[in-house]
């Protein structure tokens, strides 16, 4: 099972919802910093940038980082208010991207936001709600130093951390959805099955509207033409875009396959209930003959026939049984009983 990841910084003199604030240089070494060594170390332009990793901070901290970094006002207010679509809009020399982090706790989905600012020597990562920390990446480029040419590497590596984590959930609907199936065809109707048949359906749909987007997110980054985006890092992102692809495609795949699914369920039960009502018609057929036929001996007529005869207790008897047992055998051949 995974949990949310509470923030953890590295650095004991920073607030507790900063994971990472950290200078990277030309080479890949790491060198952790204060918040208000930021702009000292932008203004020495020598390569490195300044990679800042931030759990659901307040409003006081993503000023103050403003004013480090030089963020646009729409971008920092976005970033103050989480439930943000997926998205990615330019200001001036940085860019904003907004995405949605998904995790499964507890058997049920839940959904978080990572907003992140790109510039030409930064990259901030905010974190909201159910969202797995990226220390996992860091520590990956960290060990290969090589891959770590600037924010928009960074970027890509955080990109692929999120796409990464939706595939083991695609794959536990995937499973999901094949022990549903053998609830579907099993001989009795449960109603739980329906109920999980929805909930399932329902969470492949948000699901979709969090991976969906970032196609056209990752699209524009690989055609930005300004200096955020490397050429050569709009080639990590294109496989990037490649795996969202593919996830998008088995996503829809699901969500279709429960759409039968839940079709089919519904016919199983209606027909289920048709041959329940078939064999009461049945069983009302067989009680109506004997029904019908003492009836009409019990109006009290001078003339019915049979009436004064020594043994009609008998043949009347006995034409109950034939005709109930003639009924019988055609229902049972017709399949209503």
């Amino acid at each position: 099972m995974r949990g949310m990841s509470a923030a953890h910084g590295s650095n004991p003199s920073l607030p507790a919802c900063v994971v990472n604030c950290a200078v990277y240089d030309t080479e890949g070494r790491r060198r952790d910093i204060g918040l208000d060594q930021i702009s000292d170390v932008l203004s020495h332009d020598d390569g490195s940038f300044v990679w800042v990793g931030l759990y659901e901070p307040e409003e006081e901290l993503l000023d103050k980082l403003q004013e480090e970094f030089g963020l646009h006002d729409l971008a920092v207010e976005d970033a103050h208010h989480a439930h943000q679509r997926p998205k990615i809009e330019a200001y001036g020399n940085s860019l904003f991207l907004a995405v949605h982090t998904v995790q499964m706790i507890d058997g049920h989905v839940r959904f978080g936001e990572t907003q992140m600012f790109v510039g030409p020597r930064f990259l901030v990562t905010v974190r909201h709600g159910a969202s797995l920390s990226y220390t996992k990446v860091r520590e990956r480029f960290e060990r290969e130093p090589e891959l770590l040419k600037g924010p928009a590497f960074a970027l890509y590596g955080v990109l692929d951390h999120i796409v990464d984590n939706y595939q083991p959930i695609v794959n536990d609907f995937r499973d999901e959805l094949n022990e549903l199936e053998h609830d579907v065809f099993a001989e009795t109707y449960r109603r739980d099955t329906i109920v999980k048949l929805y909930e399932l359906k329902k969470e492949l749909t948000q699901m979709r509207i969090a991976v969906a987007p970032l196609q056209d997110i990752l699209a524009q980054l690989m055609r930005v033409q300004s200096g955020q985006v490397a050429e050569e890092a709009k080639l990590y992102f294109r496989d990037v875009l490649d795996h969202v692809v593919r996830l998008n495609e088995s996503i829809d795949t699901l969500r279709e396959m429960l759409t039968a699914a839940m079709s089919v369920n519904l016919s199983l039960v209606t027909i289920a209930q048709g041959e329940v009502v078939k064999k009461l018609a049945g069983w009302a057929a067989l009680l109506a003959a004997p029904t019908l036929i003492a009836s009409w001996y019990g109006m009290n007529f001078t003339h019915m026939p049979e009436l004064h005869g020594p043994h009609s207790y008998f043949i009347l008897i006995g034409i109950v049984a034939v005709v109930v047992t003639g009924l019988y055998f055609y229902l049972k051949k017709v399949r209503w009983l």
